[in-house]
């Protein structure tokens, strides 16, 4: 049995490297169509599919099922259950952990540590500080995934007490790129925000966290040590929520009951709360409860945000893996038919059909090998351009472009799948040549066009190409109406730099003559003409927010953004103001309360033609006349999402905080303002070299996170929808490609089926262009059919598609109309080149054939 195995694997070699044409295009259709869906099962299967890099994740619980963040307090407001809670304060954690023995160990984890990054220097190093990612975590952390570590020690219990000497580990991945693999790092001093650190150990490779993220921690330290090291007043604060929480419970544990009882006791700790002890919280209360998710999968920002988009991309890789088949089951049927001749000369001298079909089944196994080893470079090649679009800025996301065991088991069981599946059919239609045709002439009794399952799989080409085309054109479509939406700025000649002055160890009294001094310098360097400084800036991932209320007006239940600003600031990204004013340098920390608005906040809160200027407005059942008065109104700027639609805003001088705030200064964190737009009079390309030296020369720890102009930063917010448009329009393409190649296939081996017919009616007088005719008529009523099929599908499957498109709620005429007209060409032009070499035969040679 295994000597007739490898007998039919050389044969079947010998076969494919005799029809070098056909093998080729065979290899590299079935190639493009199992790489793309091998890259994207790269990209499913890290983001959707593995657990984290821990001992035994399917033990892990997550307390809470959504990615709420980074620090919160009052009542859930932003979901329709309004009690489900996912992070909590620092105190709910220690009830919980003291209080549920259901868990071998229960860890704490910061949540949002991507919006504080912490400036580090490795002591003694004259290259000066830089800005790294810091997560901040109890100490039973590694110990509650099982790690240990890959030099030196692992965080314990004891690093995480008040009066611990300060210590943090560092992740694998920073000790290689950063320090070589430098062993004399564990144990090494690092001034982390300008506070000394010990180096304890370097966390285990290929560890990147207890979530996928595009930019994963460089360093773990303690959640005691954050009071000093990140000047967090909210680590103790019973009403502040900042904490995640992730626990390995014991086994034959209930998780319905402890969910139950979790519930009970996150009650317990929150009605002990400010927030919750009176009024609306007191009535809120009850509601309050805990969700127990998988935590074995982390905490899966990366999947919640990229799951519905990558679900969508695996199916449409999946229709072009199906045209790719249907061409490949195309030109199997036609290689079959060809060789009748040879299969009745087997089956006359004795070969069995059984053997037959083995041994076409075997040259079809063996094409689909090598269409999977040659699918896998285009995988390889493929997830590094995803990678790439999908996260362009990132150096560090924890996904390898290279094939990993559960890729490659993907790649080979599609390959054998699609070898078995679209070889058995021709493979059998072959073995049942009658052995008495190889003793006919065999021309004209075999000669006939292609058969009615080869038309029938063209037509299914055809319409799934014009599903995808039309796809392609929406998204496409979508993302154009996106990136041309008017934001209400200006992003000519303007930089934004992100720092942290609270890691370059400013407090916040120390705030207010540092934004002047940046303001000062900024202003020297030649070129400069606007120095804006602000919480943060439109179209940017971050969001403060609370609720406002208007002086003797019953509150609304709206929520409004807030972000501080300087005087420049409207000017540096070109909002305009309507009516009243704008903030001006006399809005200082000491001057009365004012704030300027958006017209979002005006149309929600004021009746229509009234006059918003001069009222006052403060915090919801706290606003006296002394708050905040209205002295401008500005148009409603774009911030965070174009999704975002009449979001309420107001603006706050930098330093000015709410009357009604009695709390020390100290503990006020939303004094520190890590935005700076810099608006110049013509492009600048020097810029970031020019802000880092005039920033360095106030501080070196003042270091610059990130740097970019306006437009890179909007530019930003659509990398998703900018991946999406383009991987549906390569898809398309790559449909209409092969969908062409596929129809040019049939029809010329039609033509060639008819060479005998084609040269008769020639010599009875039939013209160059009826022959023409004749065949584009056959191509064009299979790709009309295939039209008839796919407008109908294309309108049905825009449905499940239009949640993912801006704006658009159905297929636009527009779009529609284009992807027909493309197919339409593609199919002339497949025809026509077939159609004009059967117009050229010679009947004098067609009839001496016959």
């Amino acid at each position: 049995m295994v000597t007739t195995l490898i007998q039919d694997v050389r044969y079947a070699l010998r076969q494919l490297r005799k029809t070098p044409g056909f093998t080729a295009t065979a290899v590299l259709t079935l190639a493009l169509g199992i790489g793309a869906n091998a890259a994207i099962f790269t990209l499913v299967n890290a983001v959707l599919m593995r657990n984290l890099p821990v001992a035994d994740p399917k033990t892990l619980v997550r307390i809470g099922n959504h990615n709420d963040c980074c620090v919160g307090g009052g009542i859930q407001h932003d979901r329709d259950d309004e009690g489900d809670y996912s992070y909590f304060p620092t105190a709910t954690w220690q009830l919980l952990r003291k209080n549920a023995p259901e868990f071998e160990e229960l860890a704490a984890i910061q949540a949002g540590f991507e919006y504080r990054p912490v400036t580090v220097r490795r002591d003694g190093d004259q290259t000066g500080a830089r800005s790294a990612m810091g997560e901040f975590v109890s100490g039973n952390y590694f110990r509650t995934f099982g790690l240990k570590a890959r030099a030196g020690r692992l965080l314990t219990d004891a690093d995480d007490v008040e009066s611990a000497p300060f210590a943090a580990l560092m992740s694998y991945a920073t000790w290689q790129r950063d320090y070589a693999g430098d062993p004399s790092v564990v144990g090494s001093t690092f001034w982390v925000n300008t506070k000394p650190v010990t180096i304890a150990g370097i966390a285990p490779a290929g560890f990147y966290g207890d979530r996928l993220s595009s930019a994963p921690p460089d360093f773990y330290m303690p959640i005691e040590s954050m009071p000093v090291l990140a000047n967090a007043p909210y680590v103790h604060s019973p009403n502040e929520r900042w904490l995640y929480m992730v626990g390995r419970v014991k086994p034959g544990t209930d998780l319905a009951a402890l969910q139950q009882k979790l519930s009970g006791l996150v009650r317990q700790a929150f009605g002990q709360t400010d927030v919750f002890s009176g009024g609306a919280g007191k009535e809120q209360l009850p509601k309050v409860h805990v969700v127990l998710a998988p935590g074995g999968g982390g905490i899966q920002h990366m999947q919640e945000h990229y799951a519905s988009n990558l679900k969508m991309l695996m199916t449409i890789s999946g229709l072009v893996l199906l045209i790719a088949c249907a061409n490949i089951a195309n030109l199997l049927l036609a290689r079959g038919m060809s060789r009748k001749a040879e299969m009745s000369v087997r089956t006359a001298l004795g070969a069995g059909r059984a053997r037959i079909v083995r041994q076409l089944l075997t040259e079809s196994l063996v094409l689909a090998v090598l269409s999977g080893i040659a699918g896998l470079i285009v995988a390889y090649a493929g997830t590094r351009m995803l990678l790439a679009l999908a996260f362009p800025s990132s150096h560090s996301v924890p996904i390898q472009a290279s094939p990993s065991p559960a890729v490659l088991a993907f790649a080979c069981g599609l390959s054998l799948l699609t070898g078995v599946l679209f070889g058995v059919a021709p493979a059998w239609i072959a073995a049942q040549a009658d052995p008495a045709d190889a003793l006919r002439s065999g021309a004209r009794t075999t000669a006939s066009g292609a058969s009615l399952l080869q038309r029938g799989l063209v037509v299914l080409q055809a319409a799934l190409s014009l599903v995808l085309l039309v796809g392609a054109g929406l998204f496409s479509q979508s993302l154009n109406r996106l990136q041309h939406t008017d934001m209400h700025v200006q992003t000519q000649n303007r930089y934004i730099v992100h720092i942290n002055p609270q890691a370059a160890g400013y407090s916040q009294t120390q705030l207010e003559p540092l934004y002047r001094l940046m303001e000062d310098r900024l202003h020297a360097i030649p070129g400069v003409v606007k120095v804006g400084i602000s919480s943060y800036t439109p179209m940017e991932d971050d969001n403060w927010g609370d609720g406002v209320q208007i002086l003797g007006r019953p509150y609304k239940n709206e929520i409004a953004s807030v972000v501080r600003v300087n005087s420049d600031y409207f000017d540096s990204v070109g909002t305009r103001v309507v009516s009243g004013r704008a903030i001006t340098g006399k809005d200082t920390s000491t001057a009365p309360a004012v704030a300027v608005v958006n017209q979002a906040f005006v149309k929600k809160l004021f009746k229509p033609g009234e006059n918003p200027i001069g009222q006052h407005f403060g915090q919801p059942g706290n606003v006296s006349p002394g708050d905040f008065e209205l002295v401008g109104v500005v148009e409603d700027s774009i911030y965070q999402s174009v999704y975002w639609k009449d979001h309420m805003m107001y603006f706050l001088p930098l330093m000015r905080r709410a009357p009604s705030d009695k709390s020390p200064i100290s503990e006020d964190i939303e004094l520190y303002a890590p935005a700076i737009v810099l608006a110049t009079s013509h492009p600048m390309n020097d810029m970031e070299a020019l802000t880092r030296q005039t920033l360095s020369s106030i501080n070196p720890n003042l270091t610059v996170v990130t740097f970019q102009t306006f437009d890179e930063q909007i530019a930003g917010n659509f990398v998703e929808e900018r991946m999406i448009a383009r991987l549906t329009m390569l898809f398309g393409a790559l449909a209409l490609l092969l969908a062409t190649i596929g129809l040019y296939g049939v029809t010329a081996y039609t033509v060639a089926r008819r060479t005998s017919e084609i040269g008769i009616r020639m010599a009875l007088g039939a013209e160059r262009g009826g022959v023409i005719a004749m065949v584009m008529r056959g191509a064009l009523i299979q790709t009309g059919l295939g039209l008839a099929i796919g407008i109908p599908a294309a309108l049905v499957c825009v449905r499940f598609v239009k949640t993912q498109l801006y704006e658009i709620k159905g297929v636009d005429a527009r779009v529609l109309a284009v992807s027909i007209i493309t197919l339409a060409v593609a199919a002339s032009l497949a025809g026509l080149i077939p159609a004009r070499r059967a117009a050229s035969t010679d009947p004098a040679k067609a009839l001496r054939t016959e």
